[in-house]
């Protein structure tokens, strides 16, 4: 951990700035903000114009002179003044006073857990432009670790993975730290993209950007595991003729696909069980993989570790929120490090 649980404790708000979604964790009133990372511009005068879901659901039906930017890609700030912006708005004006009468504001963020100095920096302006006097940065990987439960302070191994929008990582830990971790980049927008090419290249059917994660959900639970319903209808547009039409589509041929991907995360993982040691790797045996993030949800994701790994693979309660939560229980004063006496001489 890159801070200490003490200084964490002074700080007020957490933030989890995510390529997919931004969640803000206030001290005393839980997760208040929980939206998609998303603003829309007026190119013209420059005003921002919505922000989160709504701003989500104008992707891709805009006019000329509205834009729809992503201020975080890959789990780094790319934007910052944007970031700020698309942060005072979701905050709203009410929360924003009450952060501003704090005399000394503290804010936490999650980073990647290979983020460079330059990411890291990025995440700290963006949250001192919004009043903050100190900035602390948790990794994502130990601060998810916690949100999901895992005993993570002590001396047995946890391994943890964190299927985000831009890439996964995956984790072992131990004694609150990091003992080996890699970072996979491919996460749930590369599983969107090969559906989407799958969909071009076999039935000449342009999928609309916002209809692969419906596409998923509506083959979620056994949808695309082998027990699951043979196809089901998808309606896009013909890449020939531009005209809209429905096919039925073969699950088994999607479940090809979108696997295709994902063998580079079970590479990660090799890797990263090649990297640790022995001992730690049993205690890997019964306890297994803990998935957290928004792809974790992926229909037969899961299922697909299991067998490629022998190993448990559990999914957490709240996948998607567990980073943030995570933090809020640091900042609460939840998690109790486990205390080390030095021998005397």
């Amino acid at each position: 951990m890159t801070v200490s649980l003490e200084q964490l404790r002074r700080c007020h708000v957490a933030v989890d700035l995510g390529a997919a979604r931004t969640r803000v964790y206030v001290k005393g009133a839980g997760l208040v903000v929980d939206e998609p990372s998303v603003a829309a511009v007026n190119t013209r005068t420059g005003a921002l114009i919505a922000v989160g879901t709504f701003a989500e659901r104008m992707t891709g039906r805009t006019p000329d002179y509205i834009r729809v930017v992503r201020p975080v890609s890959g789990g780094t700030v790319v934007d910052i003044e944007m970031a700020q912006r698309m942060l005072r708005h979701l905050l709203g004006e009410k929360l924003r006073r009450a952060l501003r009468r704090k005399p000394r504001l503290r804010a936490a963020a999650c980073t990647p857990h290979d983020a460079d100095p330059l990411a890291q920096r990025a995440a700290v302006e963006t949250l001192v432009g919004l009043g903050a006097r100190r900035v602390e940065l948790v990794d994502t990987l130990i601060a998810a670790a916690v949100g999901c439960g895992l005993p993570v302070e002590q001396p047995t191994a946890t391994m943890i993975m964190v299927c985000g929008a831009a890439a996964t990582q995956v984790a072992v830990l131990s004694l609150g730290s990091i003992v080996t971790a890699e970072r996979i980049p491919v996460g749930g927008e590369a599983i969107d993209h090969a559906v989407v090419q799958h969909l071009r290249h076999a039935h000449e059917l342009m999928l609309p950007s916002q209809a692969v994660r419906p596409l998923q959900l509506a083959l979620h639970g056994n949808g695309i595991t082998p027990d699951g319903p043979a196809s089901t209808l998808i309606h896009g547009r013909d890449v020939a003729t531009g005209l809209a039409r429905s096919v039925h589509v073969d699950t088994a041929a999607v479940r090809d696909a979108i696997h295709t991907p994902l063998t580079a995360v079970l590479d990660g993982i090799g890797k990263v069980l090649r990297d640790c040691p022995p001992d730690l790797v049993a205690d890997l045996t019964d306890k297994g993989i803990m998935m957290v993030g928004g792809s974790a949800l992926l229909p037969g994701l899961d299922q697909m570790l299991r067998d490629s790994t022998g190993m448990p693979v559990a999914i957490a309660e709240r996948p998607d929120v567990c980073a943030v939560l995570g933090l809020g229980a640091m900042l609460e004063g939840k998690i109790a490090p486990m205390v080390l006496n030095p021998l005397a001489e």
